[in-house]
């Protein structure tokens, strides 16, 4: 399947599951608990009998195997995004569920590294009645710990508060490892299956670091040991019930010899607990938490506040991995936006042309190729980029693989849709580089996949300057030409698109014969300037304009200098300049930065005493190109910053267009052992306050923390789409594609980590190959927004959102001497029946999941226990719609309000509805039937159950903010 994988599943995971299900079958009281379904899918797909399959479904129902959390993988909490974090869950959910009626109700977040106020939120709507996590700041642990508050119900979201707060446990200091050190004997001790090997198993059965079996001389010494660290654990916490898991990383391999000096030692313990104060049993996460909430207690909340960013010592701040890998991180996140652009395009297509010719078999095979590889890739070893090379490049394999089948298949719909003949080709511009002949007239069919009416640029690639756009009426269409910043012999075209939501529009490119062209971008190049001798005196100040910002430059250092916003008339002091922060590799030498860490020597150094400029201005759009050079006589740079900046025409709704300015950088190939920053400076007076967002899902407040170490490293933070810096009256707002480092060393000052290219000698990175020698040149983009308060409110969650789902672009070519594809297209096209809710709405989903399984429990569990639920073919009748509301409780006075939305007509473009469910998160749970926990805490004294939402009666809902809402949506047959 995945040459990682089945090197995995050859060493280890294939083991681990045959050998557990065997042993659990041979002792009525052994337990297990199982995690990512990925893994335990291939398992079950490639390797299990029908034997293995049978004894699977019996230990479920004895509740001896547990599946705990559920999701594909266990994610990553700091760089991910939620879109991914639900995506990755439901995958793994939907299959449990279809497979064996079981659904998840507890978390073992125990490796991710720092723990996000989104992951409580996420886990409280798919149902769970407790959440546990491991890896938090070390110093704040043992605070934790020595207080007993370890424990507690966390309201991860201030919006949605006790309604989806959930039960927590942090581990104590051990985490979720064995302990293995023992007083009398120097080998490791609890592990007696040793630690895997990679790629072969030994052949003699004999593994490394296999621990000292249990016998009749040692069993007393062992039970000591373990009773000792039991207690010691037991007086961290409140209730005597203490969770001492079994295992670690790549255990089990070789189950019987675990279980077997399990018993013994289980049994001396039970045998003798008068003697020892203390019983032990097998036990899985629900066993644990059953026990704990049985005792009734009382316990304290905490709020919305984050555990991050990670620390395991002074020294050792986990603050690297949230720009690692860069480019595995930007297309991770293309790949998921255009998995979210297919989904919405394929459910459409099922809905309007039942009789279309495009195999939907196929097609779901084809979204589910991207939807694994978008879910595996969530993992805390994956977008994390702290992963070997040869890993990584699975996840870059599986990622384009799944993106080259959705774009295949959004082709062939288009194709399909407007009857082209067979010599009329749909190609995406993505897997074929040739965007169209100079001689061939070519059409881009752009789809937007947001539910909003979106008005911005695409960019076509074309080879000469004399081209004009028209639509599908034969009108011109605003167009900018102008020399490509890639390359000298092509030329890029921004064309103007406005398209209503969830549809696509048809523009036809031609070579110029005569008649009105694009306007043409004309350059202008200013010589290139040394920063070391610059006058600083002199300014030479030149304006950049648009209606809703003047961005002035300094032609003495060729930097920007001041932006104003021209509605308030506020001028905020702006420049940019890109440092390089200096990292030590050598472990003899001092603290080393690695995929995970990051340690700078000192402050960051600015790279580049000289900067050239070329300004390519245009009608519609004006472009900024600057270069910057380690000295005047440089050839090459290695960083560049193009600023666009847009001019909408009358009768074009551009107020997201207009207020943001446009960055992308190039960076790399950068030198060894350095880290490469973007920093903003300005003279806002922001106390060196920054906010950056969970996951997309709502923002962190991180107020400047000095260290006695490390505080550079310790006051990074990730931002997965959005960062700000404000004062009293003006906020500067970044907006993210990818995930990044960000941080604010100075007032009035942002820094973003755009690239790390490392290399140490740290034994366990190089025995795991473990380096970030990453000699690549990234391409990141961010866009800038710089307003009031008010104004930045209502423009921020939008253009995140046009930022993650821009249009998606199709080419197709007509040669001259074939008719044009029939004009019936117009009222054919998706256009007419466009999906659209307000602004502060987002349509998080709409897909045709395929899931076999009956949305009714009870018939659900039946036909799993009369094994019918086989063979039948994918369900394409239900339609899977989450929406997700944007904004806090007292965010915006008009955008904060609930939202009322008519289901039925919100959906009526894609046909008449007939019945709505609501369901939890991740679709396993009817919220009606759904009963989660409710934790005693000092607030709510009584003990119970929550009860979910109100439902639906007539396919009206509200949405209150932040709340995400789940709905399976069924339609006439047509």
């Amino acid at each position: 399947f995945f040459f990682f994988f089945q090197e995995s599943m050859h060493a280890y995971a294939a083991n681990v599951y045959t050998t557990v299900i065997e042993e659990l079958m041979k002792g009525k009281q052994r337990k297990f608990i199982a995690v990512e379904q990925e893994f335990f899918r291939l398992w079950w797909d490639m390797v299990a009998t029908d034997t293995q399959k049978q004894q699977v479904h019996q230990l479920l129902q004895e509740g001896r195997l547990e599946f705990v959390i559920g999701g594909q993988v266990m994610h990553d909490e700091a760089v991910t995004l939620i879109d991914d974090q639900i995506l990755q869950l439901t995958e793994g959910h939907g299959f449990l569920y279809e497979t064996f009626g079981f659904r998840p109700q507890f978390s073992w977040h125990v490796d991710p590294f720092g723990a996000s106020a989104t992951t409580p939120t996420l886990f409280s709507l798919a149902g769970f009645n407790a959440h546990l996590i491991s890896r938090i700041d070390y110093d704040l642990k043992a605070d934790m710990q020595k207080n007993k508050k370890l424990q507690f119900v966390w309201q991860g979201s201030p919006s949605l508060s006790e309604r989806q707060e959930i039960f927590t446990h942090v581990m104590d200091q051990y985490s979720y490892c064995t302990p293995s050190q023992l007083p009398f004997s120097n080998r490791s001790g609890f592990f007696w299956n040793g630690f895997a090997t990679f790629p072969d198993p030994p052949k003699d059965g004999v593994y490394p670091n296999m621990s000292l079996p249990v016998t009749d001389a040692n069993v007393h010494l062992y039970a000591q040991t373990m009773v000792a660290n039991i207690k010691e654990r037991a007086a961290w916490f409140r209730t005597g019930d203490v969770l001492w898991p079994w295992g670690c990383d790549k255990q089990f391999f070789n189950a019987s010899v675990q279980y077997s000096n399990m018993d013994l030692l289980v049994d001396y313990i039970n045998k003798h607990s008068g003697e020892f104060g203390v019983t032990v049993q097998y036990a899985t996460v629900s066993d644990y938490f059953q026990a704990v909430y049985s005792r009734n207690l009382t316990w304290e909340t905490r709020d919305s506040q984050d555990f991050l960013p990670y620390s395991t010592e002074p020294f050792q701040a986990w603050t690297g991995f949230y720009t690692s890998r860069s480019t595995l991180k930007g297309i991770a996140r293309r790949a998921s936006s255009l998995l979210y652009a297919g989904e919405s395009f394929f459910t459409q297509y099922v809905r309007k042309h039942p009789e279309g010719s495009v195999c939907k078999c196929k097609a779901l095979k084809q979204l589910q190729s991207l939807r694994w590889a978008v879910s595996e890739v969530q993992h805390h070893d994956g977008i994390t980029g702290t992963e070997s090379p040869k890993v990584k490049d699975m996840y870059m394999n599986n990622l384009m693989y799944g993106m080259f089948n959705v774009k295949k298949l959004m082709a062939s719909i288009i194709f399909d849709i407007n009857n082209a003949k067979k010599n009329g080709e749909v190609y995406s511009s993505v897997y074929t580089e040739d965007s169209g002949k100079p001689d061939v007239d070519q059409y881009v069919v752009v789809y937007n996949p947001l539910a909003w009416n979106i008005t911005t640029f695409v960019t076509v690639s074309v080879s000469s300057e004399a081209m004009s756009v028209y639509d599908e009426l034969g009108r011109s269409v605003p167009a900018q030409v102008q020399s490509s910043v890639e390359s000298q012999s092509t030329y890029d075209l921004y064309i103007l698109v406005a398209i209503n939501g969830l549809s696509y529009r048809k523009y036809s490119i031609k070579p110029l014969n005569g008649k009105q062209s694009a306007f043409i971008g004309k350059s202008i190049k200013y010589k290139r300037r040394d920063l070391t001798r610059a006058d600083q005196q002199s300014r030479q100040l030149f304006p950049v304009v648009n209606s809703c910002y003047e961005v002035v430059f300094d032609q003495n250092t060729n930097l920007m200098h001041s932006i104003t916003e021209r509605e308030t008339n506020q001028t905020v002091q702006f420049t940019q300049e890109f440092l390089e922060y200096h990292v030590n590799g050598d472990t003899m030498k001092g603290p080393i930065s690695d995929n995970y860490l990051f340690a700078p020597n000192a402050s960051a150094v600015p790279v580049s005493k000289a900067v050239g400029l070329e300004v390519m201005s245009g009608s519609l759009m004006t472009e900024i190109r600057q270069y910057f050079y380690s000295n005047v006589t440089s050839q090459d740079y290695i960083y560049a910053v193009y600023t666009r900046l847009y001019s909408v025409p009358e009768g074009y709704d551009g107020k997201l267009l207009c207020h943001r300015i446009e960055q992308e950088y190039s960076v790399g190939p950068l030198e060894l052992n350095r880290e490469a920053v973007l920093r903003t400076s300005t003279n806002l007076n922001t106390r060196q306050l920054l906010y950056t967002d969970n996951n997309g899902y709502q923002m962190q407040k991180r107020p400047f923390k000095a260290y006695v170490n490390n505080t550079v490293a310790r006051n990074y933070y990730p931002m997965v789409q959005t960062a700000y810096i404000e004062d009293d009256t003006t906020r500067l707002m970044l907006l993210a594609e990818r995930a990044h480092g960000v941080s604010s060393q100075g007032n009035g000052q942002v820094e973003v980590m755009l690239h790390r290219r490392l290399w140490n000698n740290l034994q366990w990175n190089l025995n795991n190959n473990l380096t970030l020698n990453d000699s690549s040149v990234v391409r990141p983009v961010i866009w800038l927004i710089l307003g009031t308060k008010a104004v930045t409110n209502t423009l921020y969650r939008t253009s995140g959102l046009a930022l993650e789902h821009r249009p998606v672009v199709m080419f197709g070519a007509l040669s001259g001497d074939k008719p044009k594809l029939p004009r019936r297209l117009q009222q054919n096209s998706v256009h007419d029946s466009a999906v659209t809710v307000p602004p502060n709405l987002h349509l998080q989903t709409l897909s045709i999941p395929g899931w076999k399984y009956s949305s009714n429990h009870a018939e659900q569990v039946r036909s799993i226990r009369m094994g019918k639920q086989k063979q039948d073919d994918a369900d394409f009748s239900r339609v899977l719609l989450r929406i997700r509301h944007l904004y806090e409780v007292g965010e915006d006075p008009v955008l904060s309000q609930p939202v009322m939305v008519d289901l039925k007509s919100l959906l009526k473009g894609l046909g008449s509805v007939t019945a709505v469910e609501e369901r939890s998160l991740t679709g396993t749970w009817d919220v009606n039937t759904l009963e989660r926990w409710k934790w005693k805490t000092a607030q709510y004294p009584g003990k119970g159950f929550f009860n979910s939402t109100e439902a639906s009666e007539d396919y009206t809902v509200t949405v209150h903010p932040k709340e995400i809402r789940t709905f399976f949506v069924y339609f006439q047959v047509q």
